[in-house]
């Protein structure tokens, strides 16, 4: 069993031969650099979206990466697949959100396309991860 999650591992996302941190998951570091994007992005929104879309884009952002690491470190296939679900579903809520700014004109558009791009390429990782496992 470790060792078919070691081999899905690094068919779907490790940047090593072998994954020994979540933090090797590439999925991971992408999401990672999503988030930061996110932070940088809501920075120039208007200060009454404090705890409106700016927080709730930020929230979404931090759950992707948060629940790619945190199925990582539990002990069943299935386990990892809820927990990359949970993932997927924040990310998708994410990439909504970014709409919703666009909408508004909340920010800069190359920047909330700069968010969106890696945001879809966490996504397509995501369901690849999930049909390999």
């Amino acid at each position: 069993m470790l060792r078919a999650l070691a081999i899905a591992h690094y068919k779907w996302g490790v940047t090593k031969k072998t994954a020994c941190s979540y933090r090797d998951l590439v999925i991971w570091q992408r999401a990672i650099q999503v988030c930061v994007a996110i932070y940088r992005l809501t920075k120039s929104f208007p200060r009454e979206e404090i705890y409106g879309l700016s927080n709730q884009l930020r929230r979404a952002s931090v759950s992707v990466p948060s629940n790619i690491a945190e199925g990582y470190g539990r002990l069943t296939r299935e386990q990892y697949r809820h927990f990359l679900g949970i993932a997927k579903g924040s990310n998708l809520e994410l990439q909504t959100q970014l709409v919703i700014a666009r909408e508004l004109g909340f920010s800069d558009p190359q920047e909330i396309d700069r968010a969106e791009s890696l945001s879809f390429e966490v996504g397509k990782m995501l369901t690849t991860m999930l049909k390999g496992l």
